[in-house]
């Protein structure tokens, strides 16, 4: 990005690091294809991934082709907390980091006398240690202080929490908090009876939940009942009620705060870092089946299509009858007998529903980026994993799925209405946004599906969301599917939370919040004051409109690191599990195309490695972007995106988190 301060060569941006300790910053305005400014390690002056950086122009670099910078200034530190290994050399404590765009390896040393940091002496070799950093001369290690103990390299438990404190997030809560929430349990458990007064009662309606096996908090819970009939049609009086979590959770008070800093539950392999203390997320808020519980609701009057007749928005109080799994609930679905088959006739009533509020959101030009998801069986006490499962979708979760989307479309659009009738400024609220592609991204999919001998359609230039799911749809059970399916998400933007509504794409919705999840999301919390503060009758004051923008700007953020740190645990667990199948063959498919290696996913266990390209070793191979391949320069040989290919594992490297593959001529 360019100041309107500063001179014509010099840039200030968030800096991105490699591996290999080169920095590489993005200039706003450039040209899609234009080369980012690449910064040498001995150019980059300390600065670290994520740091906000200014960048002047430097001369060319033999080692690069691109243009090149120099760090003149770091605004600001993305962190000073780091988590990894002890080495102890020559009677030096270092810390080797878990981030491996961290470069330059930690100098362990004492505290200051008086504070809590861990002495050197409690330190041994192959400890998991979270540090802070204190200090970093150029041309020194940088110096930090020993914050805590994790565990011991390659324990199940140490690992898992390394990488969620890598991330910033804590896995425990300040004692002012546990407090707060254990006061809230002990005076609002039961729910008196003058908070139910005031509340719409609906412990009389069947009501159920359907949620993962092991799940451990419900945030929402259907109910069903049969309305009078209209001019001959049957009506049906659907609710979808959401944990009532703002009612306990205040603005200003130290859970919010709390909430506010996490934004959003973690969910590893084999564990949650829950945004709320477990008191709130697993009891008082949860919706457990058979208990008075206090819910936020959208109950809409619907006809057997789908479509809404009535809607009402506001507190309840529910009771459920059943807590299903989403393998119960598809039993009972399907026709069988099982646990809760005397609500079959109700549940498949919900489901024929569903199936229509899905037909309709696809015709609409709603987009399925559905990809397969592993989860793990792990063997009890140790975390090791024993088998990679795929997870199965069923009816029950698009039946889930659906209500929600209704609930939060519904809400949103809601808000919007109410602000119409007003003809005030654009409503306060925080939407979840998906933006429209970027037009050149689109441009060179188009380009590439056509080479295919396929069609993405355009109109007047522009591609709608109707267009590529038309194509997708074209593609399925082709060769090319999970290709053209992988560089269709590729060039999507992402779903961010926003006050500026502009829609969602993907979804194909013109209005879309969050409103389903408040025990995990803190957006949805948001969501659920704003909209009873315009249920009051109120609307937001301007000054409090920047505190909802500095929300969402900060949600959208910690999304993106919670889903590294899950996706981190996954990469783990793969990478252990295929540990002692080196040398083993696979087949595999090409999941990504670069400059230094082909990435591939192993087709049953979706355990993906790279294949270095020097390991090829027949050709020299250059990197077709446009056409997501590489291009053999004598041979000619393709290896494309999607490609089926025959590997071998070679490493298996824990403390990297990667596999090493050799593509089996």
């Amino acid at each position: 990005m360019k100041s309107s301060t500063t001179p014509a060569d010099l840039y200030r941006g968030t800096v991105s690091v490699s591996s290999k300790g080169v920095g590489y910053l993005s200039v706003e305005g450039a040209p899609e294809d234009a080369d980012d400014i690449e910064i040498q390690p001995d150019r980059l002056h300390t600065a670290m991934h994520g740091d906000e950086v200014e960048v002047k122009s430097a001369a060319k670099d033999p080692r690069s082709p691109r243009p090149q910078g120099e760090v003149t200034k770091i605004v600001q530190r993305a962190k000073t907390r780091f988590v990894g290994v002890v080495e102890i050399e020559k009677g030096k404590h270092f810390l080797i980091p878990d981030d491996r765009r961290m470069y330059r390896d930690f100098e362990i040393v004492e505290g200051k006398s008086g504070t809590k940091n861990v002495a050197l002496k409690d330190l041994a070799a192959d400890m998991k240690v979270m540090v802070e950093m204190t200090e970093w001369t150029e041309g020194k290690n940088p110096q930090a202080v020993a914050l805590s103990v994790i565990g011991k390299k390659g324990n199940n438990d140490a690992e898992m929490y390394s990488i969620v404190l890598e991330k910033g997030f804590d896995t425990v809560f300040p004692k002012e908090v546990e407090a707060e929430a254990d006061e809230i349990e002990r005076t609002q458990k039961p729910i008196p009876p003058a908070e139910i007064a005031k509340r719409r009662d609906m412990c009389d309606t069947l009501t159920f939940t359907i949620d993962p096996h092991d799940a451990k908090d419900f945030d929402d819970a259907i109910s069903f009942k049969k309305v009078a009939a209209q001019n001959g049609e049957e009506l049906f009086e659907i609710g979808v009620h959401i944990a009532d979590v703002s009612h306990y959770v205040r603005p200003g008070s130290a859970l919010d705060k709390e909430a506010t800093k996490r934004a959003c539950s973690v969910y590893m392999v084999d564990r949650t870092i829950p945004m709320l203390p477990e008191v709130l997320s697993n009891d008082l808020c949860s919706l457990n089946a058979h208990e008075d519980k206090a819910a936020f609701s959208s109950i809409f009057v619907m006809n057997a299509t789908g479509k809404v007749q009535e809607r009402w928005f506001g507190r309840t109080v529910i009771n459920s009858n059943h807590r299903y799994t989403y393998e119960s609930a598809q039993t009972v679905i399907v026709g069988e007998k099982g646990p809760g088959d005397q609500y079959a006739k109700e549940l498949t009533t919900l489901n024929g529903i569903a199936k229509k509020l899905n037909a309709q959101r696809f015709a609409d030009g709603s987009i399925d980026f559905e990809k397969d998801e592993v989860k793990f069986e792990l063997e009890p006490g140790t975390g090791k994993p024993l088998r990679v499962i795929l997870k199965k979708r069923f009816d029950a979760h698009k039946l889930v799925e659906e209500f929600m989307l209704l609930a939060n479309r519904e809400v949103a659009l809601f808000v919007h209405t109410i602000d119409s009738k007003k003809e005030t400024k654009p409503p306060t609220l925080l939407y979840r946004i998906h933006d429209l592609p970027d037009p050149e991204k689109l441009a060179d999919l188009a380009e590439f599906i056509k080479a295919l001998g396929y069609e993405l359609e355009s109109h007047d230039g522009r591609i709608t969301s109707k267009a590529i799911k038309k194509m997708l749809n074209s593609v399925t059970g082709t060769p090319h599917e999970s290709l053209i399916r992988t560089a269709t998400i590729r060039s999507m933007a992402k779903a961010i939370y926003s006050t500026q509504n502009i829609g969602h794409f993907g979804l194909a919705f013109k209005h879309y919040a969050h409103f389903t999840s408040p025990i995990r999301r803190y957006p949805d919390v948001l969501v659920h004051r704003v909209l009873q503060h315009y249920l009051d009758g109120h609307m937001i004051p301007e000054h409090e409109i920047a505190t909802y923008e500095r929300a969402a700007a900060k949600s959208s953020e910690r999304e993106v690191i919670a889903a590294e740190a899950e996706r981190s645990s996954i990469k783990y667990k793969q990478v252990e599990y295929m540990q002692d199948k080196v040398g083993q063959t696979f087949d595999g498919t090409i999941t990504g195309v670069t400059e230094w290696g082909i990435y591939i996913e192993e087709n049953t266990t979706k355990c993906e490695g790279m294949a270095k390209i020097r390991d090829l070793g027949d050709d020299f191979y250059s990197l077709d972007k446009k056409n997501y391949r590489l291009v053999g320069d004598k041979t000619k040989k393709m290896y494309t995106l999607g490609d089926i290919v025959k590997f071998k594992i070679i490493a298996a490297d824990m403390e990297r988190k990667a596999l090493d593959y050799v593509i089996v001529k």
